[in-house]
């Protein structure tokens, strides 16, 4: 078997362990920012071997530069999408935000609210 038949490239910014929804991006996030040892990493994904996390892990040092380059990327835009949702977020987060605000409120009317020291 070839490191490559681990994996599914469907698009050149979504590369997946094969047979599952797990992005290659999701097991090294964890291995190389949350420095989490492969069987660590295992427990995470209910659908995944300790065998594909290895092949990521070794698909990855092969291909450091452009495997680096494709979380980066993933990175940036998850940023720019929590952005985005700050920015304009859904009808149900501002109703959340708002039932929030009146609960505090509440609280500080009812004095139910203990000063701190």
């Amino acid at each position: 078997m070839q490191l490559e038949d681990y994996f599914d490239f469907q698009r050149p910014d979504d590369i997946r362990l094969k047979g599952t929804r797990v992005g290659i991006e999701n097991i090294l996030y964890e291995y190389i920012y949350r420095a989490r040892t492969p069987e660590e990493i295992v427990t995470c994904f209910s659908s995944i071997t300790l065998e594909q996390v290895y092949a990521t892990i070794l698909y990855y040092l092969h291909n450091k530069e452009a495997v680096s380059k494709y979380i980066a990327d993933w990175i940036e835009w998850g940023e720019k999408q929590r952005k985005a949702q700050e920015l304009n977020p859904s009808p149900a987060i501002l109703r959340l935000r708002k039932l929030k605000a009146e609960r505090e409120a509440m609280r500080k009317s009812n004095g139910s609210e203990i000063p701190l020291g």
